[in-house]
């Protein structure tokens, strides 16, 4: 890395490593399954690519700058307060935006040992922090983020299910965290897997009974607009403010917010997604562990494969490849003897099953 002597970042920037994204595919294969970035297989509804097609007719024009048709729409669908919400390129833009408001030089950023590394990334950017408290067997641990927490902690990230593991902890553990946590600080639930957990909020209700707790979701997961980058977080109205107060007003195409608002409305898509993932991680996960490779129950789109050991699951990684299916290697969350694989169709859950079984069969020849 090369470095000018005058012309210095801000401290912490040249600190962070910076985020890379799952294989799109390996050189050379000309079939590729991706199964590394937990993207929906089925895509998004057709009505939101319908809407996402209109919108290019008004290329030209800037986008509304309210997202209020998006919100309202939020809104109506989850039984939320509209003004509440303010949405971002992602839920990345939105943690971004907390860490810009709420932490910086002197600060703390506390977030769990195996959490999404922007957590990292967006601490480090605000001059803040980061601070890791353990877990305990692949779950966030309550106890050991309280005990990590200190006069200096702004802000507290749990991802709930979280990524990589797909685990889970109870609404009821979280009450008690949000009820615990230092009176400075606020308590950032990522619920970018929500909607794979039947039945559940986000933590929504939380949100609503307290002034210390924000969510954020993402329309890139079942929704199936990754490619349009739109996430929104919900908080209380003394955040929401703050966090409007540093958003870019274009910060969202009109294409995006079209798509999106189209997506949070068909409802009956978003259930036959839901049907067909659970089914099949499941029947995956299930199929895995006949062959000796076990997983936790995982409550969101993918299931972490847990290897006997870092080689062999690296073996597995290039094995997998050849066959032109490409899953997510976690060393870098503290995971080197796991495998992420994304629940794909049918076709590719039962490609990567019996791809698994191969390759355990012919290292145990």
């Amino acid at each position: 890395m090369s470095k000018h002597p005058d012309i210095i970042p801000q401290p912490g920037i040249l600190d962070i490593i910076p985020y890379v994204a799952g294989k799109s595919g390996p050189a050379g294969a000309n079939r590729v399954t991706k199964l590394s970035s937990n993207e929906n297989p089925y895509g998004p509804s057709p009505l939101a690519k319908t809407a996402f097609a209109k919108m290019a007719e008004k290329l030209a024009v800037y986008p509304p700058s309210d997202h209020s048709a998006l919100a309202n729409a939020i809104a109506l669908t989850l039984n939320l307060e509209p003004k509440r919400i303010i949405c971002g390129a992602g839920s990345d833009e939105i943690i971004t935006f907390l860490c810009q408001t709420y932490a910086g030089p002197g600060d703390e950023v506390l977030y769990t040992e195996h959490g999404f590394s922007m957590y990292r990334i967006s601490a480090l950017a605000a001059g803040a922090t980061p601070v890791i408290a353990g877990e305990t067997n692949r779950v966030v641990d309550i106890e050991k983020l309280l005990n990590a927490c200190t006069e200096n902690t702004k802000l507290i990230f749990i991802a709930n299910p979280n990524n990589p593991t797909g685990t889970m902890v109870s609404d009821q553990e979280i009450a008690e965290l949000a009820a615990a946590i230092p009176r400075q600080a606020l308590l950032v639930l990522d619920g970018a897997y929500a909607e794979y957990v039947p039945g559940f909020d986000g933590h929504a209700a939380l949100v609503d009974a307290r002034d210390n707790v924000v969510m954020t979701r993402t329309f890139s997961k079942i929704y199936g607009l990754a490619g349009a980058r739109i996430g929104w977080g919900y908080g209380p109205s003394h955040v929401i403010d703050a966090l409007q107060r540093i958003r870019g007003p274009f910060n969202l195409s009109a294409a995006a917010l079209n798509a999106a608002t189209a997506a949070i409305q068909d409802q009956e898509y978003t259930g036959k997604c839901l049907a067909a993932n659970t089914e099949w991680r499941n029947w995956l996960a299930a199929e895995l562990a006949k062959v000796g490779i076990p997983s936790d129950k995982s409550h969101a789109n993918f299931i972490l494969a847990r290897f006997s050991d870092t080689q062999t699951a690296q073996d597995c990684n290039a094995y997998l490849a050849s066959k032109g299916l490409i899953v997510r290697g976690v060393a870098s969350y503290g995971f080197p003897q796991c495998l992420r694989i994304t629940i794909g169709d049918e076709i590719a859950c039962r490609a990567i099953a019996g791809y698994i079984a191969e390759f355990v069969k012919e290292t145990r020849a």
